[in-house]
């Protein structure tokens, strides 16, 4: 009887095994279009091109430690091949565009390249109007009461929060009920008149302008106070890509 309870049990070890290498494999192909196309997600400051990035990162997460605003997260093995690296969800917190970009000198291997020193060396992607018709600047309709709720549910949820954070939660305070105009106020490019600016708009409102200074940050998308964001970053692409083409 014993003999037949260990045959029995050694049976069901290995069949459950089975099982699940091939629910894991089965799962590997139905989710690899979605891993590849997970890939072009937005990279911290001074990241080199997407092949080689994958190639060089060691997963090592300083990136992450030094950020001074927690917008670095590192990718889950639901977001992709790219497991453990870094990445920007700009619908969270965007990237502030740090003076001498430490996420940059605390990467060891290269995969965010050294000569990205300042600011105006950073090109993570271009921001774009993608919803126009979202656009409440567009619209004239006012800044709604609870537009600063998503910035501040984030900044409460991080551990250690920065005297840089409290600075940027008062910094887009004060906007309810007024024109917006919040994501040519957040750009922080030095020269933010070089990247976006707001101009008259044929239909009587204002419009979000993207001019070649932007760096793609992702600022304007985490502040944007649609349901759905109207204006995006594209990653890896730059200005003269995407507007020369339109």
């Amino acid at each position: 009887m014993a003999k037949k309870v260990q045959t029995d049990r050694r049976e069901f070890i290995k069949y459950s095994t089975l099982g699940i290498l091939g629910l894991v494999l089965g799962g590997g192909v139905v989710f690899s279009p979605y891993a590849l196309y997970a890939e072009n997600r937005l990279r911290p400051p001074g990241a080199v091109p997407e092949k080689e990035f994958l190639a060089l990162c060691i997963k090592c997460g300083q990136c992450l430690q030094v950020c001074p605003y927690h917008s670095i997260e590192l990718a889950d093995i639901a977001q992709g091949h790219g497991v453990g690296t870094p990445y920007i969800d700009a619908t969270k917190r965007g990237c502030y565009a740090c003076n001498a970009v430490p996420c940059v000198l605390a990467c060891p291997s290269g995969a965010l390249d050294h000569s990205c020193e300042k600011a105006e060396d950073i090109q993570m992607g271009i921001a774009v109007l993608e919803f126009p018709d979202k656009c409440l600047a567009m619209s004239n309709t006012p800044v709604p009461d609870n537009y600063l709720e998503p910035m501040k549910e984030f900044t409460e949820s991080v551990n250690n929060v920065t005297e840089l954070e409290l600075q940027l939660l008062d910094r887009m305070s004060g906007y309810e009920g007024k024109a917006c105009t919040l994501c040519a106020d957040i750009c922080p490019v030095p020269n933010p008149l070089s990247a976006i600016s707001m101009v008259r708009d044929s239909g009587g409102g204002n419009k979000p302008e993207i001019y070649d200074g932007c760096i793609g940050c992702g600022a304007c998308e985490e502040i944007c106070p649609t349901q759905t964001p109207s204006i995006v970053v594209k990653p890896r692409v730059t200005y003269e890509e995407y507007y020369n083409k339109a």
